[in-house]
């Protein structure tokens, strides 16, 4: 079932909507949370918490890609829960991918900050897309999917060096570009 027809039936709330969101994208729901908890169970609970999200937000919201919607949804909630459990294990993959971008786009969690952040977002996203196809693919790969570096040379084809070297790179230009888009890191 196409996108477009999923939320429709979530506006006429029916339920079968989370069944075909569950058909469709409970897969690339299950591998975002797993590449962030790196737990069956948490994994788990938080896929069933997206459909739970998606059910509660898309009356008041139509999303344009529905796709990107859940994604962001699930990864979200799979942070939360990250955060949660850390006291007592970690994903080393998540906290190295976190770290790596915390001192170029560390966040604050003031509500005076989220019209900065929604418009950091659309800065990084306009970065993103002025980058090749590869470097952006690998980019994601890593700091949205949370991908370890041997994931994404199993992916690529590219040895760990280049992959680093292509991270770091892209780190540094996209600080730049942030700065020059007049953000304070």
């Amino acid at each position: 079932m196409d996108d477009q027809k999923i939320v429709d039936l979530y506006w006429a709330r029916d339920e079968g909507a989370i069944r075909e969101t569950m058909a469709k994208y409970g897969k690339l729901c299950a591998y975002i949370a797993n590449n962030i908890l790196a737990n069956k169970e948490d994994c788990e609970e938080c896929v069933n918490d997206t459909y739970y999200t998606v059910w509660t937000e898309i009356p008041s919201k139509r999303p344009n890609r529905f796709s990107a919607f859940i994604g962001k949804i699930t990864r979200n909630l799979a942070l939360k829960k990250y955060e949660y459990v850390t006291a007592a294990k970690r994903n080393p993959e998540a906290v190295v991918s976190i770290e790596e971008l915390g001192d170029i786009v560390s966040g604050t969690d003031s509500v005076e900050s989220e019209i900065e952040q929604r418009q950091m977002e659309h800065a990084i996203d306009a970065f993103l897309w002025q980058q090749g196809e590869e470097k952006r693919n690998v980019f994601i790969r890593r700091y949205w999917y949370f991908e370890s570096i041997d994931s994404i040379c199993r992916r690529t084809g590219f040895h760990p060096s280049k992959v680093k070297s292509i991270l770091f790179e892209m780190r540094q230009k996209l600080k730049q570009y942030l700065e020059r888009e007049g953000y304070t890191l």
